[in-house]
């Protein structure tokens, strides 16, 4: 890639891959909190409930949504392509942890719509956005 085209990407593609790089990168500490029990000991109940009971498989989900996600974030910056199905391999592990997340939420705990918000829904919207996003990069040659 030479100045020329490095100067054709809107800045707009910079700000998005790295504010979304630290919201994976969050992800990702987040994710090491959790393995923490002195951490998970002094979270509120309903955090702790999920944690808690959370299976290997959905543990799994979590690793693969947040560290694909950054990583796919990694791949973007670099402008290559390859972020497209990091971001979506990111978002089926989001999926498989949510699943958990959901059937904990619906029977033993009652979220408030600010947690449903934030521990359900956000990750999703920030994962799927990313799918389109990088999409729309390669459209555009911001990537390839």
């Amino acid at each position: 890639m030479n100045d020329e085209t490095t100067r054709a990407v809107h800045w707009g593609f910079w700000a998005i891959s790295a504010v979304t790089l630290i919201w994976n990168v969050l992800g990702g500490m987040n994710f090491l909190m959790q393995m923490n029990a002195e951490v998970v000991a002094s979270m509120p109940e309903t955090h702790r409930a999920i944690i808690e009971s959370r299976p290997a498989w959905a543990t799994g989900g979590f690793a693969i949504g947040v560290f694909g996600g950054a990583l796919g974030c990694l791949l973007l910056l670099l402008r290559k392509s390859a972020a497209y199905y990091v971001f979506i391999v990111s978002l089926v592990g989001m999926i498989v942890t949510m699943i958990h997340t959901t059937r904990v939420a619906t029977s033993i705990i009652d979220f408030s719509a600010f947690e449903i918000i934030m521990m359900i829904l956000m990750p999703l919207v920030v994962a799927a956005f990313l799918i389109w996003y990088s999409k729309q990069a390669e459209s555009k040659g911001w990537i390839s």
